[in-house]
């Protein structure tokens, strides 16, 4: 019996370990942080961050969390156990998304109003430098390998790219009308981006800095001008590629290897972003309108969960 007992009390521990991840997703209109259960599927609480928070991202090592509050001109730096603020980071004006390098020493902002990237040197806790890019920068991503900084301008319908050592722009890409999201591979040979206007998902290859598949949406009974495709992850095997297709309501399945559209998941009311579990076995997806977020189980393939969480959800970041 005490065998018996010892061996169910370390599968408990394990399941334990398998399952502790929490789900944080900021809160526009609240100003505020959720903090969910996604295993449970429920809210476990809401913590005030400051006026209208948008982006985030967690550092590599899970410590801190990086919240972009656009209406306060700063990026916040909490504890990610505690949700204690740390440091306001200075951003300039109206920070929206930003991206963590995966040294986890620099972040990137854009600076939409200003048409600027700001570089935030995060120990010394100061802006060292500003690049001038396109007309209402946006996406921003950092290649894997830390090669590459781009962002995405809305307006100009670019995407620059800027070496990280030098913070020059080495070339820009003309890209479908107004792009929103990037992402690279995990091997920082290809770019994803998508255009919210045009309703695409364009690949590029990193080398050639060249569009080498546009791809294209079509959702049985949404109209086209619904289909406004805004984040987009890619899993680190380079096998699918997730898109979220906003007012469509839809996350799209993309075959990373032939670029065919598998099939697409109804969500809630105007999906925004979305982020991976740490071992890449479901999705999360933030939804505006509806106010919650979506769980997807990615073996399935199917939506398991919808969460409330509060008004206006944005930007999603995940702690194992």
């Amino acid at each position: 019996m005490k065998k018996n007992v010892t061996g169910l009390l370390l599968l408990l521990a394990l399941m334990g370990t398998a399952q502790a991840e929490t789900v944080f997703v900021t809160l526009e209109k609240d100003n505020a942080l959720a903090v969910v259960d996604p295993v449970e599927g429920k809210l476990i609480k809401t913590v005030p961050v400051g006026r209208r928070p948008r982006g985030i991202a967690i550092s590599a090592d899970s410590k801190y969390l990086y919240i972009a509050t656009s209406d306060d001109n700063t990026i916040k730096k909490l504890d990610a156990e505690t949700l204690k603020e740390l440091e306001k980071l200075p951003s300039g004006d109206d920070p929206e998304t930003f991206a963590l390098n995966p040294a986890g020493d620099r972040l990137y902002v854009s600076n939409e109003d200003d048409s600027l990237v700001t570089v935030i040197d995060i120990a010394k806790g100061k802006a060292i430098k500003q690049i001038k890019v396109g007309v209402e920068p946006e996406g921003i991503t950092v290649s894997p390998d830390s090669r590459w900084l781009v962002s995405a301008s809305e307006t100009t319908n670019m995407v620059h790219w800027i070496d990280t050592k030098t913070h020059a722009i080495v070339e820009n890409t003309l890209v479908d009308p107004r792009p929103r999201a990037a992402g690279f591979t995990a091997d920082s040979r290809q770019l994803w981006v998508t255009s919210e206007m045009a309703g695409t998902l364009m690949v590029l290859d990193v080398e050639s800095k060249q569009i080498v598949k546009t791809i294209h949406f079509d959702v049985a009974g949404v109209t086209a001008d619904k289909i406004q495709p805004v984040g987009v992850v890619i899993d680190k095997e380079r096998n699918r590629a997730y898109v979220a297709l906003g007012p469509a309501n839809r996350v799209a399945v993309v075959n990373a290897q032939t670029y065919d559209v598998e099939k697409v998941l109804l969500v809630g009311s105007r999906v925004w972003n979305l982020a991976f579990s740490p071992d890449q076995k479901r999705l999360y997806t933030t939804n505006g309108v509806s106010n919650d977020i979506s769980i997807i189980d990615l073996e399935s393939q199917a939506v398991t969960k919808s969460v409330g969480v509060g008004t206006y959800p944005w930007g999603v970041a995940v702690k194992p």
